[in-house]
């Protein structure tokens, strides 16, 4: 499917974003969003999409993850620096729904051990479900530092009631060509989900957190 967007658009949408981001430096890394606006599409009526891409690169660098592990993946866990849980310490929140909304918050994602999985619902009733974040799983054989690089460049996108979405697809800290991938792999892959495709896209728009809205379609 051919994309609609010039390879020129792209770059000189990318270029100025981050020159953008230059100019006026901020406290904090601005991530980079593309923001899509849909047509001929009743939210209502049309089958609600969502759908998850990898990107070539991390967007976000804040992406905590945290393994909810058997003793083996614990330690792996342990010895990467990474925050992880038993299920004793799961045990410990008592299926208290504020802890468990609590643990659902201070994390993005979670990775959990194929013995435990099954116990999740369990052990802590729906609220990671709820959230949105169900643990993915990891057996003895997968690389776990793979499998958080993997979540950490997986972006979501879902089709709420309303006619626009929004997603983070990089930060001001990456090149040009970094970034062009990932709004080039995010853009089609969406473009892709829709029903009549480039005929649902009303408009496709990549701004930083502070900077100004470009136009690339």
């Amino acid at each position: 499917m051919s994309t609609k967007v010039p390879k020129e658009t792209l770059y000189e949408c990318v270029a100025a974003v981050l020159k953008g981001a230059e100019d006026k430096p901020r406290k904090f890394l601005e991530s980079v969003d593309l923001q899509i606006g849909l047509k001929n599409y009743d939210p209502q009526k049309d089958k609600r999409f969502s759908g998850t891409v990898k990107l070539k690169h991390i967007p976000r660098n804040k992406f905590k993850v945290c393994i909810l592990g058997d003793q083996a993946h614990c330690d792996e866990a342990t010895s990467l620096d990474l925050p992880c849980m038993a299920a004793d310490d799961l045990k410990k929140l008592n299926k208290d729904k504020k802890k468990v909304k609590k643990l659902a918050k201070s994390y993005d994602a979670f990775l959990c051990s194929d013995t435990l999985i099954k116990q999740i619902p369990r052990l802590l009733g729906p609220g990671l479900n709820k959230a949105g974040k169900f643990p993915t799983l990891i057996t003895h054989t997968d690389d776990i530092e793979a499998k958080v690089v993997d979540l950490k460049s997986t972006i979501k996108f879902q089709m709420k009631k309303v006619l626009c979405l929004n997603v983070a697809v990089g930060h001001v800290k990456m090149n040009e060509e970094e970034l062009a991938q990932n709004v080039h792999l995010a853009m089609n892959f969406l473009v892709s989900l829709l029903k009549k495709h480039w005929q649902n896209v009303k408009s496709l728009h990549i701004k930083s957190t502070m900077g100004t809205v470009q136009r690339l379609y």
